[in-house]
C-alpha cells in the first residue's frame, strides 16, 4: 500500500495560481504507480482532475482543467505535485491525491484507485 499526504492547499482569488504537493511513502513500490488528483465537494462525487504515467510521459485532463492545471512527479524524490493557474470559484474542493490500485494501472475514475491522502482544501474566492 502507497501512503500519500497532500500539502498546499489555501485561500486565493479568482485568477490566481496554487500548486498542491504529494509526498508519498511505500516507495519501494511508488514508481511503478500511475498517479492521481481528484477533487471533492460538498453534496458533489469525487471528480478526476489530473492523471500521470508512471514515468511521467502521459498525462490526463479532464475539459474542466485542461490548459489550467498541470500534474507532475519526481520519482527521485517520491513526489507528486498539481499547478493550478487561472482558479475559478468552480475549483474549489478538497483536493486528493491518489495512487492506481496496481503497478502501471492508468487512473481513470475512482475504481482504480488503490489510495488516497486524506485531502486538501482549496478556496477560490470571486
Amino acid at each position: 500500500q502507497v501512503q500519500l499526504v497532500e500539502s498546499g492547499g489555501g485561500l486565493v482569488q479568482a485568477g490566481g495560481s496554487l500548486r498542491l504537493s504529494c509526498a508519498a511513502s511505500g516507495r519501494a513500490s511508488f514508481n511503478m504507480y500511475d498517479m492521481a488528483w481528484f477533487r471533492q465537494s460538498p453534496g458533489k462525487e469525487r471528480e478526476f482532475v489530473a492523471a500521470i504515467s508512471w514515468n511521467g510521459g502521459v498525462t490526463r485532463y479532464p475539459d474542466s482543467v485542461k490548459g489550467r492545471f498541470t500534474i507532475s512527479r519526481d520519482n527521485a524524490k517520491f513526489t507528486v505535485a498539481l499547478q493550478m493557474n487561472s482558479l475559478k470559484p468552480e475549483d474549489t474542493a478538497v483536493y486528493y491525491c491518489a495512487a492506481a490500485r496496481r503497478a502501471f494501472l492508468m487512473v481513470q475514475t475512482s475504481n482504480d484507485v488503490g489510495s488516497w491522502g486524506q485531502g486538501t482544501q482549496v478556496t477560490v474566492s470571486s
